[in-house]
């Protein structure tokens, strides 16, 4: 068996309702998407997470000028050897952000081909389910104005729970006296222990104002708090986390084994959020959660892409182990996006849907999924 093409498919639609986090406002939702053929009929999809303000030909370029030419003709089951292959001949101008997010597309799809091939789900290609349904958690809480919105998102946060979510992730980042606004509105209209809440900030914050803000936050039931400084800011990292009682979670901007290394070397997390459309695909996701694991460090995907990536998300989560074992461990849980995007429940056939709290895994060979193509052909751009 042989790769036969490799398509790059660039979606893009404008949001009638742009909506901000810390870094800026978001005017249009987009994906990356890869559709991999082989000589023998099978076909696999994946997908090159587009940060909020990405430009998604970024990654179409690197897919097709770097990387196309490099997998085609290759045994699509060969993943490790692709992976490698791909990650050393971009290394000289590689190894971070949207090259790897390239690399991480061509990977998701290699293993949706690999899964077809064998009649089996992702996960049991990992080793089998640790799981077999995952707790999502919303996340939300963008800005629609900017400040001073805090009676809106204490609105939205009974919204999310009456969809049945019991766990939600605030966006904060927008000045310390507002986000404890935001913090205590929310509370207060919850007004439930049960519901678990975790922080965003997106990096908003230098040292000094991230631990203000984090000493003001232990007064909730706060699961972690996530990017509260610059990723390159790994010393910050470190003294978060030697001077708060919330866990500190991030790597969502970083990239494959090797960022993570000096992450883990240097204890800076708690809990390691590599996302698979971006830290080098499923096949990063292993050599990062083994490096996470063997350092005491918890696992918890960041997912914030289109249908590929989180159907590519379920599949590692399911097959994901707990890091601190125990007769009742802290479970990975889902990030489901509650913000608008048509790339998500309309690109597939069968969306995801919330039953009784929880998200099933899919167990159809690869990815389980069937791309709409009347989507792709309404919003592609190239």
């Amino acid at each position: 068996m042989k790769i036969a093409n490799v398509d790059i498919f660039v979606l893009k639609t404008s949001l009638d309702h742009p909506f901000a986090f810390s870094q800026g406002w978001v005017h249009q939702r987009s994906a990356t998407l890869v559709r991999i053929s082989t000589d023998n009929g099978l076909v696999g999809w994946g997908e090159a997470f587009a940060q909020g303000l990405e430009p998604p030909e970024i990654a179409a370029a690197a897919i097709e000028h770097a990387f196309k030419p490099l997998v085609m003709g290759c045994n699509p089951l060969d993943t490790g050897v692709l992976w490698h292959k791909m990650y050393a001949h971009s290394r000289d101008f590689g190894r971070k952000g949207t090259i790897v997010s390239a690399i991480s597309a061509i990977d998701i799809a290699l293993w949706d081909i690999a899964g077809q091939f064998y009649s089996q789900p992702i996960y049991q290609l990992l080793g089998g389910a640790q799981r077999t349904r995952i707790k999502p958690y919303a996340t939300g809480f963008y800005r629609v104005k900017g400040k001073h919105e805090a009676s809106r998102l204490a609105k939205e946060a009974l919204d999310h729970r009456k969809a049945g979510f019991c766990a939600m992730k605030v966006k904060l980042g927008f000045g310390i006296d507002d986000d404890m606004e935001v913090m205590s509105a929310i509370n207060s209209a919850l007004d439930d222990p049960s519901i678990e809440l975790m922080v965003d900030t997106n990096h908003a914050y230098g040292r000094s104002e991230a631990l203000t803000l984090g000493r003001a936050l232990e007064a909730y039931n706060i699961r972690w708090y996530e990017e509260p400084v610059v990723p390159e800011d790994i010393a910050s990292y470190q003294a978060l986390r030697a001077q708060l009682n919330i866990p500190i979670a991030g790597g969502e901007n970083e990239h494959t084994h090797y960022g993570f290394n000096q992450l883990f070397q240097l204890q800076a997390l708690d809990i390691a959020q590599p996302d698979v459309g971006s830290c080098g695909g499923i096949t990063a996701m292993q050599y990062i959660t083994a490096m996470a694991h063997a350092n005491g460090v918890q696992v918890n995907p960041h997912v914030w892409g289109a249908a590929i990536a989180q159907a590519a998300s379920l599949q590692v989560i399911a097959a994901l182990p707990v890091t601190h074992h125990s007769l009742f461990p802290t479970q990975p849980i889902l990030e489901y996006d509650q913000s608008f995007h048509p790339f998500r429940q309309q690109l597939i056939d069968s969306a995801w849907a919330i039953n009784d709290g929880f998200v099933d895994i899919p167990d159809s060979p690869g990815l389980g999924i069937s791309v709409n193509m009347d989507v792709i052909t309404e919003f592609c751009t190239e």
